[in-house]
Protein backbone atom coordinates (compact mmCIF):
# COMPACT_ATOMS: atom_id res chain seq x y z
CA UNK A 1 0.00 0.00 0.00
CA UNK A 2 2.78 2.40 0.78
CA UNK A 3 4.91 2.16 -2.94
CA UNK A 4 0.73 2.36 -4.25
CA UNK A 5 0.06 5.27 -2.36
CA UNK A 6 3.41 7.05 -3.58
CA UNK A 7 2.79 5.90 -7.27
CA UNK A 8 -0.76 7.77 -7.13
CA UNK A 9 0.52 10.65 -5.57
CA UNK A 10 3.41 11.36 -7.64
CA UNK A 11 1.13 11.44 -10.29
CA UNK A 12 -0.39 14.69 -9.71
CA UNK A 13 0.95 18.34 -9.28
CA UNK A 14 -0.34 21.62 -8.08
CA UNK A 15 -1.91 22.69 -11.50
CA UNK A 16 -3.60 19.88 -11.98
CA UNK A 17 -7.62 20.28 -12.25
CA UNK A 18 -8.87 16.64 -11.91
CA UNK A 19 -12.65 15.21 -13.25
CA UNK A 20 -13.60 12.06 -10.96
CA UNK A 21 -16.25 10.23 -13.11
CA UNK A 22 -18.82 8.27 -11.51
CA UNK A 23 -22.02 6.23 -11.99
CA UNK A 24 -23.37 7.31 -8.84
CA UNK A 25 -24.35 4.54 -6.36
CA UNK A 26 -23.11 5.01 -2.81
CA UNK A 27 -19.62 3.20 -3.70
CA UNK A 28 -18.84 4.96 -6.07
CA UNK A 29 -20.30 8.12 -4.38
CA UNK A 30 -17.52 6.91 -1.46
CA UNK A 31 -14.92 5.98 -2.99
CA UNK A 32 -14.72 9.68 -5.41
CA UNK A 33 -15.10 11.39 -1.76
CA UNK A 34 -11.93 9.38 -0.58
CA UNK A 35 -9.71 9.68 -3.55
CA UNK A 36 -10.27 13.82 -3.51
CA UNK A 37 -9.89 13.70 0.40
CA UNK A 38 -6.22 11.71 -0.55
CA UNK A 39 -5.21 13.64 -3.21
CA UNK A 40 -5.95 17.14 -1.09
CA UNK A 41 -3.74 20.05 -1.93
CA UNK A 42 -2.31 17.96 -5.03
CA UNK A 43 -4.23 19.70 -7.52
CA UNK A 44 -5.74 22.95 -8.12
CA UNK A 45 -9.26 21.57 -8.27
CA UNK A 46 -11.25 18.22 -8.16
CA UNK A 47 -14.76 17.99 -9.66
CA UNK A 48 -16.99 14.47 -9.29
CA UNK A 49 -19.12 14.04 -11.98
CA UNK A 50 -22.00 11.61 -12.43
CA UNK A 51 -22.66 10.15 -15.86
CA UNK A 52 -26.09 10.03 -15.05
CA UNK A 53 -28.97 11.54 -12.80
CA UNK A 54 -29.54 10.06 -9.38
CA UNK A 55 -33.02 8.76 -8.66
CA UNK A 56 -32.68 6.24 -6.15
CA UNK A 57 -34.28 8.03 -2.86
CA UNK A 58 -31.79 6.66 -0.50
CA UNK A 59 -28.77 7.95 -2.65
CA UNK A 60 -30.39 11.34 -3.22
CA UNK A 61 -30.57 11.52 0.62
CA UNK A 62 -27.30 10.52 1.01
CA UNK A 63 -25.96 13.35 -1.37
CA UNK A 64 -27.89 15.50 0.07
CA UNK A 65 -27.34 15.08 4.06
CA UNK A 66 -23.82 14.34 4.01
CA UNK A 67 -23.38 17.54 1.14
CA UNK A 68 -21.31 15.98 -1.26
CA UNK A 69 -20.72 17.91 -4.41
CA UNK A 70 -21.65 16.45 -7.55
CA UNK A 71 -21.66 18.17 -11.21
CA UNK A 72 -23.94 16.61 -13.31
CA UNK A 73 -21.87 15.13 -16.66
CA UNK A 74 -23.86 17.20 -18.78
CA UNK A 75 -22.46 20.25 -17.33
CA UNK A 76 -18.96 19.56 -17.49
CA UNK A 77 -16.42 20.81 -20.12
CA UNK A 78 -13.73 18.63 -21.00
CA UNK A 79 -11.44 20.93 -21.73
CA UNK A 80 -11.62 22.79 -18.10
CA UNK A 81 -9.95 19.23 -16.95
CA UNK A 82 -6.34 17.63 -17.57
CA UNK A 83 -6.48 14.39 -15.60
CA UNK A 84 -9.46 12.35 -15.28
CA UNK A 85 -10.40 9.40 -12.77
CA UNK A 86 -12.42 6.34 -12.41
CA UNK A 87 -13.49 4.67 -9.36
CA UNK A 88 -15.92 1.88 -8.85
CA UNK A 89 -15.94 0.87 -12.06
CA UNK A 90 -13.98 0.67 -15.49
CA UNK A 91 -13.84 2.17 -19.11
CA UNK A 92 -15.79 -0.99 -20.32
CA UNK A 93 -18.99 -0.39 -18.26
CA UNK A 94 -20.17 2.21 -20.09
CA UNK A 95 -19.93 4.02 -23.70
CA UNK A 96 -19.67 7.28 -21.83
CA UNK A 97 -16.39 6.03 -19.72
CA UNK A 98 -14.83 4.55 -23.25
CA UNK A 99 -14.34 7.98 -24.43
CA UNK A 100 -12.12 9.23 -21.94
CA UNK A 101 -8.50 8.69 -21.43
CA UNK A 102 -8.06 7.85 -17.51
CA UNK A 103 -4.67 8.25 -15.10
CA UNK A 104 -6.46 6.87 -12.61
CA UNK A 105 -8.74 3.53 -11.79
CA UNK A 106 -9.47 2.07 -9.07
CA UNK A 107 -12.07 -0.52 -9.36
CA UNK A 108 -13.43 -3.79 -7.44
CA UNK A 109 -14.80 -5.48 -9.87
CA UNK A 110 -13.50 -7.97 -12.44
CA UNK A 111 -10.52 -6.72 -14.23
CA UNK A 112 -11.77 -6.15 -18.35
CA UNK A 113 -8.88 -6.48 -20.98
CA UNK A 114 -9.11 -2.70 -22.10
CA UNK A 115 -8.72 -1.02 -18.85
CA UNK A 116 -5.54 0.42 -18.76
CA UNK A 117 -3.89 3.52 -16.93
CA UNK A 118 -0.76 4.80 -15.29
CA UNK A 119 -2.12 3.91 -12.18
CA UNK A 120 -4.27 0.68 -11.98
CA UNK A 121 -5.33 -0.99 -9.02
CA UNK A 122 -7.94 -3.57 -9.68
CA UNK A 123 -8.76 -5.91 -7.01
CA UNK A 124 -12.18 -8.30 -8.12
CA UNK A 125 -11.91 -9.91 -4.40
CA UNK A 126 -12.90 -6.94 -2.58
CA UNK A 127 -16.63 -6.75 -1.90
CA UNK A 128 -16.70 -3.15 -1.77
CA UNK A 129 -14.37 -0.22 -3.66
CA UNK A 130 -14.98 1.64 -0.45
CA UNK A 131 -13.12 -0.87 1.39
CA UNK A 132 -10.07 -0.85 -0.98
CA UNK A 133 -10.58 3.66 -0.86
CA UNK A 134 -10.22 3.31 3.01
CA UNK A 135 -6.90 1.21 3.01
CA UNK A 136 -5.71 4.06 1.13
CA UNK A 137 -6.63 7.00 3.88
CA UNK A 138 -5.38 4.76 6.14
CA UNK A 139 -2.09 4.37 4.80
CA UNK A 140 -1.49 7.70 4.14
CA UNK A 141 -2.73 8.21 8.13
CA UNK A 142 -5.97 10.51 7.08
CA UNK A 143 -8.01 10.68 9.80
CA UNK A 144 -11.43 10.75 7.97
CA UNK A 145 -14.35 13.68 8.40
CA UNK A 146 -17.43 12.74 10.04
CA UNK A 147 -19.34 12.76 6.63
CA UNK A 148 -16.16 10.90 4.91
CA UNK A 149 -16.01 8.21 7.56
CA UNK A 150 -20.42 7.93 6.88
CA UNK A 151 -20.64 7.75 3.18
CA UNK A 152 -17.60 4.74 2.82
CA UNK A 153 -19.57 2.90 5.85
CA UNK A 154 -22.65 3.22 4.35
CA UNK A 155 -20.99 2.38 0.56
CA UNK A 156 -19.61 -0.91 2.24
CA UNK A 157 -22.65 -1.87 3.94
CA UNK A 158 -24.87 -1.31 0.69
CA UNK A 159 -22.26 -2.92 -1.87
CA UNK A 160 -21.59 -6.23 0.72
CA UNK A 161 -25.60 -6.26 1.42
CA UNK A 162 -24.82 -5.60 5.08
CA UNK A 163 -22.37 -8.55 4.27
CA UNK A 164 -24.97 -11.09 3.08
CA UNK A 165 -23.13 -11.02 0.14
CA UNK A 166 -19.18 -12.25 -0.79
CA UNK A 167 -16.94 -10.47 1.09
CA UNK A 168 -13.38 -10.83 2.28
CA UNK A 169 -11.46 -9.67 5.67
CA UNK A 170 -10.42 -6.81 4.74
CA UNK A 171 -14.50 -5.35 4.12
CA UNK A 172 -15.06 -6.06 7.62
CA UNK A 173 -11.65 -4.58 9.25
CA UNK A 174 -12.15 -1.68 6.81
CA UNK A 175 -15.81 -1.11 8.39
CA UNK A 176 -14.73 -1.59 12.55
CA UNK A 177 -12.11 0.97 11.47
CA UNK A 178 -15.03 3.37 10.14
CA UNK A 179 -17.26 2.42 12.97
CA UNK A 180 -15.49 4.74 15.27
CA UNK A 181 -15.73 8.13 13.07
CA UNK A 182 -19.28 7.77 11.16
CA UNK A 183 -22.38 9.52 12.68
CA UNK A 184 -25.04 6.45 13.20
CA UNK A 185 -27.85 8.35 12.88
CA UNK A 186 -27.16 9.83 9.72
CA UNK A 187 -26.24 6.52 8.40
CA UNK A 188 -29.80 5.26 9.52
CA UNK A 189 -31.33 8.10 8.37
CA UNK A 190 -30.24 7.51 4.86
CA UNK A 191 -30.66 3.61 4.80
CA UNK A 192 -34.84 3.99 5.83
CA UNK A 193 -35.06 7.00 3.41
CA UNK A 194 -36.49 4.19 0.66
CA UNK A 195 -39.63 6.28 -0.68
CA UNK A 196 -40.86 9.66 -2.50
CA UNK A 197 -44.07 10.52 -2.68
CA UNK A 198 -44.24 9.80 -6.08
CA UNK A 199 -43.84 5.93 -5.56
CA UNK A 200 -46.33 5.81 -3.11
CA UNK A 201 -48.96 5.64 -6.67
CA UNK A 202 -46.71 2.39 -7.72
CA UNK A 203 -47.15 0.45 -3.90
CA UNK A 204 -50.95 1.32 -4.49
CA UNK A 205 -50.37 -0.44 -8.45
CA UNK A 206 -48.33 -2.99 -6.41
CA UNK A 207 -50.91 -4.15 -4.19
CA UNK A 208 -53.78 -4.02 -6.58
CA UNK A 209 -52.30 -5.74 -9.22
CA UNK A 210 -49.94 -8.63 -7.17
CA UNK A 211 -50.68 -11.75 -8.17
CA UNK A 212 -50.10 -14.38 -5.47
CA UNK A 213 -49.02 -18.36 -6.89
CA UNK A 214 -47.83 -20.81 -3.84
CA UNK A 215 -45.44 -19.06 -2.12
CA UNK A 216 -44.90 -16.47 -4.86
CA UNK A 217 -46.12 -12.97 -5.98
CA UNK A 218 -45.60 -11.48 -9.31
CA UNK A 219 -46.83 -8.09 -10.63
CA UNK A 220 -46.34 -5.99 -13.62
CA UNK A 221 -46.92 -1.89 -12.85
CA UNK A 222 -46.94 -0.81 -16.71
CA UNK A 223 -44.40 2.33 -17.39
CA UNK A 224 -42.24 3.83 -14.27
CA UNK A 225 -40.28 6.85 -14.14
CA UNK A 226 -36.78 4.90 -12.79
CA UNK A 227 -36.53 1.23 -12.23
CA UNK A 228 -35.52 1.73 -8.55
CA UNK A 229 -39.40 1.59 -8.18
CA UNK A 230 -39.74 -1.88 -9.35
CA UNK A 231 -36.44 -3.08 -7.49
CA UNK A 232 -38.02 -1.36 -4.14
CA UNK A 233 -41.61 -2.83 -4.75
CA UNK A 234 -39.97 -6.68 -5.37
CA UNK A 235 -38.14 -6.13 -1.84
CA UNK A 236 -41.41 -5.05 -0.10
CA UNK A 237 -43.31 -8.03 -1.27
CA UNK A 238 -40.71 -10.64 -0.04
CA UNK A 239 -41.32 -9.09 3.20
CA UNK A 240 -44.77 -11.00 3.66
CA UNK A 241 -43.95 -13.65 5.73
CA UNK A 242 -45.71 -16.35 3.32
CA UNK A 243 -43.65 -15.42 -0.12
CA UNK A 244 -40.52 -16.89 -0.84
CA UNK A 245 -40.17 -15.11 -4.48
CA UNK A 246 -41.25 -12.24 -5.85
CA UNK A 247 -41.15 -10.57 -9.56
CA UNK A 248 -42.36 -7.12 -10.48
CA UNK A 249 -42.03 -6.06 -14.00
CA UNK A 250 -42.55 -2.59 -15.73
CA UNK A 251 -41.49 -0.74 -18.91
CA UNK A 252 -39.08 1.61 -18.11
CA UNK A 253 -37.82 3.83 -21.58
CA UNK A 254 -37.71 1.00 -24.27
CA UNK A 255 -37.28 -1.62 -22.10
CA UNK A 256 -39.10 -4.35 -20.14
CA UNK A 257 -37.35 -4.57 -16.63
CA UNK A 258 -37.77 -7.51 -14.62
CA UNK A 259 -36.85 -7.79 -11.06
CA UNK A 260 -36.30 -10.76 -9.34
CA UNK A 261 -35.70 -11.52 -5.25
CA UNK A 262 -35.68 -14.66 -3.21
CA UNK A 263 -35.52 -15.65 0.47
CA UNK A 264 -31.60 -17.30 -0.54
CA UNK A 265 -32.84 -20.40 1.05
CA UNK A 266 -32.02 -23.38 -1.99
CA UNK A 267 -32.79 -20.89 -4.63
CA UNK A 268 -30.64 -19.37 -7.94
CA UNK A 269 -32.57 -16.33 -8.95
CA UNK A 270 -29.66 -15.30 -11.28
CA UNK A 271 -30.30 -18.87 -12.94
CA UNK A 272 -34.05 -18.42 -13.35
CA UNK A 273 -33.49 -14.99 -14.75
CA UNK A 274 -31.42 -16.20 -17.32
CA UNK A 275 -33.30 -19.27 -18.21
CA UNK A 276 -36.46 -17.20 -18.29
CA UNK A 277 -35.43 -14.14 -20.52
CA UNK A 278 -31.56 -14.56 -21.46
CA UNK A 279 -33.08 -15.52 -25.21
CA UNK A 280 -34.94 -12.23 -25.40
CA UNK A 281 -32.27 -9.55 -24.02
CA UNK A 282 -29.93 -9.24 -21.07
CA UNK A 283 -30.95 -11.45 -17.68
CA UNK A 284 -28.92 -12.62 -14.77
CA UNK A 285 -27.47 -11.73 -11.43
CA UNK A 286 -27.12 -13.31 -8.02
CA UNK A 287 -28.74 -16.25 -5.96
CA UNK A 288 -31.15 -14.19 -3.94
CA UNK A 289 -31.29 -11.45 -6.31
CA UNK A 290 -31.24 -10.98 -10.29
CA UNK A 291 -32.68 -8.45 -12.41
CA UNK A 292 -33.75 -9.14 -16.64
CA UNK A 293 -33.97 -6.25 -19.15
CA UNK A 294 -35.63 -6.64 -22.67
CA UNK A 295 -35.77 -4.77 -25.67
CA UNK A 296 -39.21 -3.72 -26.04
CA UNK A 297 -38.69 -4.16 -30.02
CA UNK A 298 -37.26 -7.79 -28.89
CA UNK A 299 -41.47 -8.44 -27.77
CA UNK A 300 -43.32 -6.85 -30.51
CA UNK A 301 -45.93 -9.28 -30.70
CA UNK A 302 -47.05 -8.41 -27.34
CA UNK A 303 -49.91 -5.46 -26.98
CA UNK A 304 -49.45 -1.94 -26.10
CA UNK A 305 -48.18 -2.06 -22.45
CA UNK A 306 -50.85 -0.05 -20.79
CA UNK A 307 -52.51 -3.95 -21.53
CA UNK A 308 -51.82 -5.28 -17.91
CA UNK A 309 -53.37 -8.77 -18.38
CA UNK A 310 -51.46 -9.19 -21.57
CA UNK A 311 -47.99 -8.38 -19.87
CA UNK A 312 -48.63 -9.92 -16.56
CA UNK A 313 -49.32 -13.22 -18.33
CA UNK A 314 -46.21 -12.85 -20.71
CA UNK A 315 -44.40 -12.51 -17.35
CA UNK A 316 -45.73 -15.12 -15.67
CA UNK A 317 -45.59 -17.80 -18.52
CA UNK A 318 -41.90 -17.15 -18.86
CA UNK A 319 -41.16 -17.56 -15.53
CA UNK A 320 -43.01 -20.39 -14.73
CA UNK A 321 -40.89 -22.06 -17.35
CA UNK A 322 -37.67 -21.44 -16.66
Amino acid sequence: MRDRLRKLRQLFNHQDRLLILIDADPDSIASALALKRLLWRRFSTCTISPIRAITRPQNQTMVRLLEIPLTPFDQINRADFNRFALVDSQPGHNPLFADFTFDVIIDHHPLLPQSRAPFLDVRAGYGSNSTIMTEYLRQAKIKPSMKLATALSYAIKTDTHNFERPTIEADIRAFHYLFRYARHPLLRRIEIAELTLEMLHYFQLGLNRQQRRRERIYCYVGRVPNPDILVILAEFFLRVIEITWSFVGGIYENRLIVIFRNDGIRKNAGHLAAKAFGHLGSAGGHASSARAEIPLENISHLPFPDDTLAWENFLISHIERG
